[in-house]
């Protein structure tokens, strides 16, 4: 944890040197949009103009909620198990994606209820699952400054094996209550205002979903303005791996895609906890979830694609990677005023 007081703003250098390449080209100012900005966000992180994005890696957090026995999901916590093996042997949905768009997949066992021995699951377990956030803390701070550290090292491991660029995912049966009671006390809004129905709950498991978020912040009373102790008494070992893995990024400069929803969570704690880290972080999606365009105006991020998704293992995250390809073929490798003798264009407002 002691990195974290070594982030400082992203190189607002190389971001005006990638603006001026882009303001190069033979098109209209500004009019890939949000691509050019994320271009440029990226050379900041990176500390130079030329982008590189070409070694990608989805990080993918799995852990077990104790809160799952209070009946606010449709699974139980053996599918946590489950799909964590599945990631890990490159099965699931993030590894089909992957391999489209060439990039590569870590499953992390920060936190799964069970013991699994299989081949690509990377064992950093703080604990088997969490506490029952309803009737009392679901771990302990020191815990959760544990599982943080955890995504901290892990993107030290990944920028020493030359990864550019990181995506963020998490596998949990029940993280959507914990997500949601997270971001209900930082956002100061009801649990009712930011709780969905996760992977299809029907209104009387919504409704039951909401009054237990409703009891694990009566009974923890979490102080909203420490990140540290609202993540402890309400959050999930996913959610403090991802946030690890964004306050990472901004230690080790390398960018980190923002998920939905739940990855949107630690981003917003991540940020409580350091806040120039958020120039290291790119939004994606805006999630399906009722909460997701809420914490990405908290987080300060504009998502790029609206698509109504909500699978998580970074899933949408990742769907992100082919579309900066696409802006950075335009980047590197379109022409530019002054090869076709055309009069630059300037500003008009």
């Amino acid at each position: 944890m002691n990195r974290i007081t070594e982030i400082r703003p992203s190189d607002k250098a190389a971001y005006n040197a990638a603006k001026e390449r882009w303001d190069s080209i033979a098109k209209p100012l500004g009019s890939l949009g949000i691509f050019e900005d994320a271009i440029c966000r990226i050379a900041a992180v990176q500390g130079s103009p030329d982008v590189d994005i070409s070694r990608r890696t989805a990080v993918v957090f799995c852990a077990d909620n104790g809160v799952v026995c209070e009946g606010v999901s449709q699974s139980d916590s053996s599918v946590t198990a489950l799909c964590a093996r599945e990631i890990a042997e490159g099965r699931s949905n993030i590894n089909a994606l992957a391999r489209t768009y060439k990039a590569d997949v870590k499953a992390i066992d920060i936190g799964i209820a069970e013991d699994i021995k299989c081949t690509g699951l990377i064992n950093k377990k703080i604990s088997h699952g969490t506490e029952n956030m309803a009737v009392g803390a679901a771990m302990t701070r020191e815990e959760a400054e544990r599982a943080i550290c955890v995504g901290l090292g892990i993107v030290k491991e990944l920028r020493s094996d030359g990864a550019r660029i990181i995506v963020s995912g998490e596998m949990g049966i029940g993280n959507t209550t914990t997500s949601a009671a997270v971001a209900s006390v930082l956002l100061g809004l009801p649990a009712s205002a930011v709780t969905g129905r996760g992977a299809g709950l029907d209104n009387a498991g919504l409704a039951r979903k909401i009054s237990v978020i409703e009891r694990a912040a009566k009974v923890n009373r979490p102080d909203k303005n420490d990140a540290l102790d609202v993540l402890a008494k309400l959050g999930g070992l996913d959610i403090a791996g991802m946030v690890g893995l964004f306050l990472g990024g901004a230690v080790y400069h390398i960018p980190v895609i923002i998920d939905g929803a739940i990855s949107a969570v630690a981003a917003l704690l991540a940020k409580r906890i350091s806040p120039d880290c958020t120039d290291y972080m790119l939004a994606s999606h805006v999630s399906a979830e009722p909460v997701g365009r809420l914490l990405l105006d908290a987080i300060g991020a504009k998502p790029v694609i609206t698509a109504e998704m909500r699978l998580g293992e970074g899933t949408g995250g990742i769907m992100l990677l082919p579309l900066l390809d696409g802006a950075l073929s335009v980047y590197n490798n379109a022409h530019r005023f002054d090869e076709i003798g055309l009069e630059r264009y300037t500003p008009k407002c």
